[in-house]
């Protein structure tokens, strides 16, 4: 009998340490591979919807509370101060903005508005603590990296099903669409996976990829390495197949930083150079093939970068002949050798191109008188706009008419996609910096023209300007600082001998931060939730990775 209790007791002790591991797993899991589905609207004009991950973490959270309050986990580190100070500063900038500045109405729905803002950026920063609690053995953050590969491949899976048998794709990319409409994908439209946008999932395979290629590289089990090459592949495939062009370079450019820094590690000056050049070289190739074979549109898009330069023009007009002449391994071809089962149509959907015409229909283009089309549109939809008519009796009535749609000359030169940021987005962040350069203008309140106006979407498409707009000079240097002291962690651990594994994560994550940051120019990936959960998620696994083999005060 007192066997028995002991034995329970022992139970009940191993499960009360490692219960907050097995739910920060659950987490790595659930976040990138449950669908945006929406649960309901705090805010019903709004774009922004509450989702099961939102209570999820929330529920974590409590947990991750209560094990503070009985001392059972250890939470002070490296980054505590600075994530604290961001928060601070953001609750300030709302402050600021109602009592001060008055560029968020005093009103409650404005005010809810960009207090929802707010607490999202406070709930990701929940994954960093979590996680960092979490991990206690070294075992723990094994099966935590295991956990990012197994769900880079579950995603792969997912997009693969988007593509070729119409799985579900659920998009927040306007408000009536973030209410959980069911799309599908057409031929040539771009996979989204379980994210919400491709540009959601290729951030976060910014993340993750450099990981799952630093180990690897460097594993010495071959099953193990296998699988990893095998891992990192499937999620090379959904990165070019989501064709975000920003994350496709981004990642090119942290993938070859991991390599130059495995080749520093090497002792002899001839062994680096070998190892920088095969590695490189196997890279470039395996780049290059999944390109050729699968990335129609990202190919298209990766040369309309190059096409709009006149200097680069002629390296356009090659590219395209070497593209064309090795479409011959297309998987088109592959498919007639070993088909496919043939999949139907969903009935209770809708296609994404339907879906982006409506988007087109109503996003705020820019406008000059040139007619011509820009390189990245392919449809004349035209614009819908509203004017006030007056009936013969006095009535006064809006009716919505339809105009010939036209582009400025940022459209013209860089397409539609970088003028829509260069022409309205980008200015209105640093008019919004601008109003307030210590604290920003607030939360949410970039996109509006006037303070009273209601925007239903709001983002920068930069994430440097949007920081800045929206939380001032002290916002900008509380948030990337502390993204930056998270770098200098990795580099610390990639410069220590002791721990391989430590080392690798190191410099994957140092790799992984720069390519997030190239992505930030581009996209809003900090304010992702996908995104932001992942990234705070594996800056916790860091830091608590380097104190569990360096033990600092």
């Amino acid at each position: 009998m007192k066997k028995g209790k002991l034995s329970i007791a022992k139970l009940w002790q191993r499960f009360d340490h490692n219960f907050l591991f097995f739910l920060a797993g659950f987490l790595f899991l659930f976040i990138p591979l449950w669908p945006k589905i929406p649960l309901y609207s705090p805010i019903e004009a709004y774009i922004v919807r509450v989702r099961l991950e939102d209570f999820i973490v929330a529920g974590v959270f409590f947990y991750w509370l209560i094990q503070l309050y009985r001392q059972k986990i250890v939470w002070k580190n490296y980054l505590l101060w600075p994530i604290l100070a961001y928060i601070g500063v953001g609750l300030l900038s709302l402050l600021s903005a109602v009592f001060l500045i008055k560029t968020i109405p005093a009103e409650a729905l404005h005010v809810s508005k960009s207090l929802l803002h707010w607490l999202r950026y406070t709930e990701y920063f929940t994954l960093f603590f979590i996680v960092f609690s979490s991990i206690k053995k070294d075992w723990q953050v094994k099966v935590s990296l295991g956990l990012l590969l197994l769900a880079t491949v579950l995603i792969a899976i997912y997009g693969f099903g988007q593509k070729y048998y119409y799985w579900p794709v659920y998009s927040t990319m306007n408000r009536e669409f973030s209410k959980g409409v069911r799309l599908y994908l057409t031929e040539h439209a771009r996979v989204q996976s379980t994210f919400a946008g491709h540009y959601d999932l290729g951030a976060y395979l910014v993340i993750v990829l450099p990981i799952l290629l630093a180990l690897a590289l460097n594993i010495k089990n071959k099953t193990a390495k296998i699988i990893l090459h095998l891992g990192h592949w499937a999620g090379l495939w959904l990165l070019v197949t989501s064709a975000a062009r920003s994350s496709f370079l981004a990642y090119a450019l942290a993938a070859e930083i991991i390599i130059l820094f495995l080749a520093f590690k090497k002792k002899q000056k001839l062994t680096r150079l070998y190892y920088f050049v095969s590695q490189s070289i196997f890279l470039v190739f395996l780049f290059i093939f999944t390109l050729v074979v699968f990335g129609d549109d990202m190919s298209e898009r990766l040369l309309q970068v190059v096409k709009s330069n006149p200097q680069t023009r002629i390296i356009y007009e090659v590219s395209v002949e070497v593209v064309k002449d090795l479409k011959v391994g297309e998987f088109d071809t592959l498919i007639k050798i070993f088909p496919l089962p043939i999949a139907q149509k969903p009935s209770n959907g809708i296609s994404t191109d339907e879906a982006v015409q409506i988007i087109l229909q109503s996003d705020v283009r820019p406008v000059n008188a040139k007619p011509e089309r820009p390189a990245d549109v392919y449809e004349d939809i035209p614009d819908l706009v509203i004017i006030a008519t007056q009936s013969a009796t006095g009535e006064i009535k809006q009716i919505q008419i339809e105009q010939p749609r036209t582009f400025s000359a940022n459209a013209q030169k860089y397409g539609l996609s970088l003028a829509i940021r260069l022409d309205s987005l980008w200015p209105w962040a640093i008019r919004g910096f601008l109003r307030n350069p210590v604290l920003g203008s607030g939360y949410a309140t970039l996109n509006k023209e006037q303070p009273w106006q209601f925007t239903e979407l709001d983002g920068t498409d930069n994430n440097f300007l949007r920081v800045l707009g929206e939380t001032g000079l002290l916002g900008f240097l509380t948030f990337f600082g502390t993204i930056l002291l998270a770098m200098e962690l990795a580099w610390r651990a990639y410069r220590q001998d002791k721990n391989l594994l430590l080392q690798y994560l190191g410099i994957a994550f140092f790799a992984a931060s720069i390519g997030l940051l190239i992505n930030a120019i581009y996209i809003d990936v900090f304010a992702s939730s996908k995104v932001a959960f992942t990234y705070w998620a594996v800056t916790g696994l860091l830091v608590a990775t380097y104190y569990l083999e360096t033990k600092p005060k």
